[in-house]
């Protein structure tokens, strides 16, 4: 059999919006579409923003995102938080979040945010919620997007039980996991027992923004104080790992990590635009998918870095010489990594994304018998 086309000429052979994809970290307030906000600024009368053009404040999110570290990351969210303080605008960033998956090729997609963030108009943390499931769920019947909520409690925060009480609430609304997010150094995640224990005794998932730029300890801690399902970022889980003599060998956190198959949330740009990584190249994603560790890419935040989901693989199957069976197995990796229920995990998996990677597969296959392809590939 023919070899098939991997890294930058699968790129080239291959309209990367066709790939069916799973997403499972993504921020809300980090998707908005710069003419969104600029709109929704004019209609709040929030004069904060560096310019009215969506053109040019689209450019004034992507340098500002990219100036090495995660606080200047972060600033430009207080824009976008600023614009969503009403209900109308929280279900239209919902909706356009769910559409614009659509369009980048997206079948099931988990977006998470932190309620008390969206409070300064007045809203109850239940009232933003609502406005929000409104809008992925009516995104999602127009579309055909499968999708999911997850809640965030801010590490610097003290209302971490709050929020854990408030995703509860939800959860047989749409709201499918609990998340900790926020700048990790100085506030580890065991501070926030009460509000992991509130979740683990109710049955339901768990996420941890750990690893992203802080040491191993944040992960371990995420793993065993906090029972974190899945790890968001965990690029620091290479410290755990030495070359010797061309082998690799892992620590035990690394080992517990790759034998428990615990899921990991990816994140390429994002993680170069805070300074995680250096480059894309030098990110760990390439070496944690050659060891077999359930790894799959995200994008963060659209908006700050500028990307989609497509972008990502492409990236990932350039500086990792991907093939189309690489990106097969990451895809099915978040899929069953996804909270949604075993149900429709399995139904995803059977449906929409087996079929689609055996059709692109089989088109690959035949232009590849038609000489199109370099046979040296």
């Amino acid at each position: 059999m023919l070899p098939l086309p991997k890294g930058a000429a699968l790129v080239a052979a291959l309209d990367f919006r066709r790939l069916p994809k799973v997403l499972l970290h993504e921020h809300l307030d980090g998707t908005l579409r710069p003419g969104t906000v600029a709109e929704l600024a004019a209609e709040a009368g929030y004069a904060g923003l560096p310019t009215a053009d969506p053109t040019e404040l689209a450019a004034w999110f992507h340098r500002g995102a990219q100036r090495g570290n995660l606080p200047e990351y972060l600033e430009g969210f207080a824009h976008t938080i600023a614009v969503m303080q009403t209900p109308e605008a929280l279900e239209r960033v919902a909706w356009e979040f769910i559409e614009d998956m659509a369009r980048d090729g997206v079948v099931y997609a988990e977006v998470r945010f932190a309620p008390v963030f969206h409070t300064a108009g007045g809203l109850t943390q239940d009232d933003v919620v609502a406005a929000v499931l409104a809008g992925l769920r009516r995104g999602g019947r127009d579309f055909g997007i499968e999708w999911g909520l997850i809640l965030c409690a801010m590490r610097d925060r003290n209302d971490s039980l709050e929020a854990a009480e408030l995703a509860l609430r939800w959860r047989d609304e749409g709201v499918v996991g609990f998340d900790l997010a926020g700048g990790e150094a100085g506030h580890p995640p065991k501070r926030h027992l009460e509000a992991f224990h509130a979740i683990q005794r109710a049955n339901f998932s768990i996420t941890i923004h750990a690893g992203e730029a802080y040491g191993l300890e944040s992960i371990w801690q995420a793993l065993q104080w906090c029972g974190a399902h899945r790890l968001g970022h965990g690029t620091r889980l290479v410290d755990d790992m030495n070359e010797v003599d061309g082998e690799w060998r892992l620590g035990r956190l690394a080992r517990y990590v790759l034998d428990q198959r615990v899921p990991i949330e990816m994140c390429l740009l994002s993680n170069v635009h805070t300074g995680a990584c250096a480059s894309v190249e030098e990110h760990p994603f390439g070496l944690f998918h050659r060891l077999g560790f359930r790894v799959f890419l995200n994008t963060d935040d659209r908006l700050m870095s500028d990307t989609e989901m497509s972008r990502e693989i492409a990236l990932a199957t350039t500086a990792f010489d991907l093939g189309l069976d690489d990106i097969e197995q990451m895809t099915l990796s978040a899929m069953k990594s996804a909270f949604a229920c075993h149900e429709k995990r399995v139904e995803m998996i059977h449906r929409r994304l087996l079929p689609t990677f055996a059709l692109l597969s089989a088109e690959l296959t035949a232009r590849a018998f038609s000489g199109e392809f370099d046979s040296s590939l």
